[in-house]
């Protein structure tokens, strides 16, 4: 292993050449060096490929280009021309975008449930709810990551992406009726994971302005990077010999015209491929390129390189369940700024305006395609039906901002219940099979119906007063969110009077999904695929927890840490 000597003085002498960098960086959207991949020849050389820019692989990228001649290959565009993407308003209406060029990839996993993978420059950084809290220390501690190095590589993200947000009313009501429900103590604004009630940081800035993964490409030294756009990874290249373990050595692309590319390694002993493709794209791509299950690969006519069974287990997706809440009174547009990070094994959350019911708007129209039927036949409980006909009758429902409302939802931590990632074809554009087994441990259930329990003493708490409908009693809350359909999944009566059920009935996704490439399963305590050289994944598919009350923080921190990391290799 690599000292902590060392490992701090390649960080110290990162901060020596600070001003040197600094002359050859650049500020986004990167004319110099982010080209589309049609600009790209058919074979070109570098020391380190990345597979995916997104919330690690930027990090890592700009990390490595301080030493080494770096190549991003990134199947979507950038994010800066997409105002959805770099607005907080359009945060509904990008994830209801389901066109081919959409930034936010949608799937639906075997569960029944609806969700979204990133597909542009900066990954799921561009697409989420923007919250930005670190992992605990007893995380940094089980990973067996080097905490100073940890420290110093969250400093260096958060003086780009993370700021603290505003707290106006909606959110205030949250944050005080969670200390009403007894999350204590306050622990005020900090980007630091404590038990309580407190305010955590945002990559959107004071003006509602998105700041991504991406965004930490500005730290990257433009004369040493090379970004392509609309480069869709096909296959992992190999050079395999007797008696000698394969080594990655290249990657095939195609751009947008479906032209083939190719990008090798550089001639080196420390030259290598990163997949940073995330928890679906980074098994995939292996099973792909011939690393998988035997069986699985043969199956769709691969050509095995490594039989590896560990591939696309383990994964996971923390259940999140909502309580949507019309509001007699005016809230601002917010996402998530407050958490309640109780002892129980939830996490409690908010958010607030006009876009909460676009976006419950779209998963009913979504629905409805699937089901065949018409929105208008979704029966809805008497004392809602006006509030949620009025947003029907919208041509556009970004005009109803008279109609006003928010969600406070409960994530369960960990999560204990796992499941597996499969292919469905060779085509790395489509997504594959995932089965995630919500609730399928006891415990995770045990920890949603606390959660909700808590939700529903923040709702009837006296600081949420004020957002409070008289007529809205915590079970009317319960009975609107089985009527409206926000998953593909069969609703029992028995949801109605059991919170097991309707927990059960009503998951839905908070985006925070890992595993598929394993520490100590995929690869080692260094990200390296065991079985392989000049390989490695880097990213949230080597998670086994997610990390946080929200995993983006560290999983931009991680890219940091592992550039730095392998920097002290060369």
């Amino acid at each position: 292993m690599v000292s902590r000597r060392l490992f701090c003085g390649v960080a110290l002498a990162f901060r020596v050449l600070l001003f040197i960098v600094s002359c050859s960086a650049e500020k986004a959207p990167y004319n110099s060096f982010a080209r589309d991949a049609t600009s790209a020849p058919p074979a070109e050389y570098y020391d380190y490929i990345i597979v995916g820019g997104g919330t690690a692989g930027c990090a890592l990228a700009a990390t490595l280009s301080s030493f080494a001649k770096v190549l991003v290959l990134e199947r979507g565009g950038l994010p800066y021309n997409n105002p959805n993407v770099t607005n907080i308003s359009g945060f509904a209406f990008s994830l209801a975008d389901t066109s081919p060029t959409s930034a936010a990839q949608q799937f639906i996993s075997t569960d029944g449930v609806f969700n979204h993978r990133g597909r542009v420059l900066g990954g799921s950084s561009a697409i989420n709810a923007g919250f930005f809290t670190r992992a605990g220390a007893e995380y940094v501690r089980e990973v067996g990551w080097d905490p100073r190095m940890v420290n110093e590589s969250y400093e260096w993200v958060e003086r780009k992406v993370a700021f603290e947000p505003p707290v106006a009313a909606w959110q205030a009501a949250v944050r005080d009726g969670l200390l009403d429900a007894g999350i204590l103590p306050y622990r005020g604004f900090t980007f630091e994971h404590l038990h309580g009630t407190k305010v955590g940081g945002s990559i959107f800035d004071e003006y509602g302005y998105r700041h991504t993964a991406a965004d930490l490409l500005e730290y990257a030294d433009s004369t040493k990077i090379r970004v392509y756009l609309h480069a869709t990874v096909h296959q992992v290249l190999f050079s395999t010999a007797p008696g000698r373990r394969p080594k990655a050595n290249g990657v095939l692309f195609r751009d947008s015209k479906g032209i083939r590319h190719v990008a090798y390694l550089n001639y080196g002993p420390k030259n290598e491929i990163i997949i940073s493709a995330g928890a679906l794209g980074s098994p995939q791509l292996l099973m792909l390129s011939g690393i998988g299950p035997a069986h699985q690969l043969e199956a769709h006519g691969i050509s095995l390189i490594l039989d590896q069974h560990m591939i696309g287990q383990g994964m996971s997706d923390n259940p999140m369940n909502v309580v949507f809440i019309p509001s007699p009174r005016p809230v601002e547009i917010s996402l998530i700024e407050v958490v309640g990070i109780t002892e129980l094994g939830s996490y409690v959350e908010a958010a607030s305006g006009f876009f909460e019911l676009v976006w419950a708007y779209r998963i009913a129209q979504d629905f409805a395609k699937l089901a065949n039927q018409s929105i208008d036949s979704i029966t809805l409980p008497t004392n809602y039906s006006s509030i949620f006909q009025e947003l029907i009758q919208q041509p556009d429902p970004t005009q109803s901002r008279n109609i006003q409302a928010g969600v406070i939802l409960e994530k369960v931590i960990g999560p204990f219940s796992t499941g597996y990632l499969e292919l469905q074809t060779r085509n790395p554009e489509d997504n594959p099979r995932v089965t995630f087994n919500y609730f399928q441990d006891p415990r995770d259930l045990r920890r949603c119906v606390q959660g909700m329990e808590i939700i529903r003493r923040v709702v009837e708490s006296r600081s949420f007063s004020a957002f409070r409908y008289p007529f809205a009693s915590f079970q009317s809350l319960i009975d609107f969110m089985l009527s409206v359909p926000i998953n593909l999944r069969r609703k029992h009566i028995a949801s109605t009077y059991s919170m097991e059920q309707f927990c059960i009935d009503t998951v839905m996704t908070i985006w925070h999904y890992h595993g598929g490439c394993q520490v100590n399963r995929v690869v080692d305590r260094d990200y390296r695929v065991l079985g392989v050289d000049a390989l490695r994944v880097i990213d949230g598919s080597t998670f086994y927890n997610s990390p946080g009350t929200n995993p983006q923080a560290t999983v931009m921190m991680l890219g940091r840490y592992m550039g730095l990391k392998i920097l002290t290799e060369r």
